[in-house]
């Protein structure tokens, strides 16, 4: 199925950190995207957020959004992924969420669920488990 997309990174999918340069189609398909290039780094993020996650194409998609969103903040990241090794599980989900949000619109950004339970059972009813 062809698609005339501009970027590799949509709401519904990430883009694929493992690029094959060697793809014509790849490669001019996504040719005013940014380098999604980490050399052998990339190994090493997709690793964490495999292990964080628990999931091999969960891990993948997450690692893919951190070193998408950390290109377009002009960051290293190794160093991104240094600063998320120092948190614990808590600190990290505040962090990637709001580090995630940096790219997306309004309409679509990120939250994580408190435990808080003094919430008016109307409301509480609307969220999602």
């Amino acid at each position: 199925m062809a698609t005339n997309q501009i970027s590799t990174a949509t709401n519904i999918t990430g883009p694929n950190v493992a690029v094959n340069l060697n793809d014509a189609s790849q490669y001019f398909n996504n040719f005013f995207t940014i380098d999604l290039s980490v050399g052998s780094s990339n190994d090493a993020i997709v690793a964490y957020f495999e292990e964080v996650t628990g999931s091999a194409s969960a891990g993948q998609s997450l690692a893919a959004s951190v070193i998408y969103t950390a290109k377009l903040k002009l960051l290293d990241p190794m160093q991104v992924l240094a600063d998320f090794k120092k948190m614990n599980s808590n600190q990290l989900n505040t962090y990637l969420a709001s580090f995630l949000n940096f790219n997306r619109v309004p309409s679509s950004q990120l939250g994580i669920k408190s435990a808080t339970s003094n919430l008016n059972p109307n409301i509480a009813r609307t969220i999602l488990p």
